[in-house]
């Protein structure tokens, strides 16, 4: 009996070590952070309202982008999109990695124009998309703004 006791702790305590062994590799697996991709690659002196591009792991959501000029909803679609690529460029993603994009419509009457826009600028395998009008409209008299989550 003795002897099974011993026998059954020798391959236990081998078991035992051997996951010892491998924990440490999982605990050595570090765990995802928050971190704010400044625009101009340093952090601002007084704390902003809120970021325009922050990742948490390989995720990357950037902040939604409007165009503040005169002109028609193509060139303000136009202007966000060639915005939100930069900025996706800046952090270390693209337009064919982006996964979930918002828009946000001044009028929805302008939703055929925008999507001739929008059609083929993320690729041939584009994100999900939600479109509304938003009510009130779009802050700073843009026609549009768009926001997107992508991965780096």
């Amino acid at each position: 009996m003795a002897a099974n006791r011993r026998k059954f702790l020798t391959k236990s305590a081998g078991a035992g070590a051997v996951a010892a062994l491998a924990a440490p590799a999982v605990n050595a697996q570090t765990k995802p952070a928050k971190k704010v991709h400044y625009s101009n690659g340093k952090k601002p002196e007084k704390t902003p309202l809120f970021n325009g591009a922050v990742s948490y792991g390989n995720l990357l959501f950037i902040a939604g982008i409007g165009a503040h000029f005169a002109g028609g909803i193509k060139e303000h679609t136009k202007h966000v999109l060639d915005t939100i690529e930069k900025r996706l460029a800046d952090c270390g993603s693209s337009m064919d990695k982006v996964l979930k994009c918002n828009v946000y419509l001044n009028d929805l009457k302008d939703y055929k124009e925008m999507n001739e826009a929008f059609l083929g600028r993320f690729g041939a395998e584009p994100p999900v998309r939600t479109t509304i009008a938003a009510p009130g409209g779009v802050p700073g008299n843009s026609l549009v703004e768009i926001d997107v989550i992508a991965y780096i």
